[in-house]
């Protein structure tokens, strides 16, 4: 396992989800009045959920920064757990763990979004996987998962 591949991934995790956070706090309708008068409604609309009043807008700006911070939260877990490269038996599962939600969160983002985060979720967990191919004489190796 290679500590500088598992910090790469983190830090681009990190990358990926200030990026999202910035441009969830800055991001404008952009695309005329119908985009608009939609985020309007959204703001207008509330209903109780769970006993609190909220708006679709609050659902839905909240849940992109969570989405955000869970972002940055998984960097910096990457780059905390690069250290434990020396023990693979047990940072293994971990990292499987970590390759199959950013595939499954890439799936989505295929689906319900745009490419670019496509990319990124796609680079963290390559580079995650890399991380698991252990060096060995300089050649690189795989190990059994």
């Amino acid at each position: 396992m290679n500590a500088l591949i598992l910090r790469a991934a983190g830090a681009l995790a990190a990358i990926q989800g200030l990026a999202h956070g910035t441009l969830i706090l800055i991001a404008q309708p952009k695309h005329g009045p119908d985009e608009v008068a939609v985020v309007e409604a959204m703001k207008d609309h509330a209903f109780t959920f769970g006993g609190s009043l909220h708006s679709y807008w609050d659902m839905y700006f909240g849940y992109a920064l969570m989405v955000a911070g869970a972002c940055v939260v998984e960097g910096l877990l990457l780059w905390l757990l690069a250290p434990l490269v020396t023990e693979p038996k047990r940072l293994r599962p971990i990292l499987l763990l970590l390759i199959a939600a950013n595939i499954a969160h890439a799936a989505l983002v295929l689906r319900y979004f745009f490419l670019l985060p496509l990319i990124f979720d796609a680079l963290v967990a390559a580079l995650i996987a890399l991380s698991l191919l252990p060096r060995k004489g300089g050649a690189l190796e795989l190990q059994r998962l």
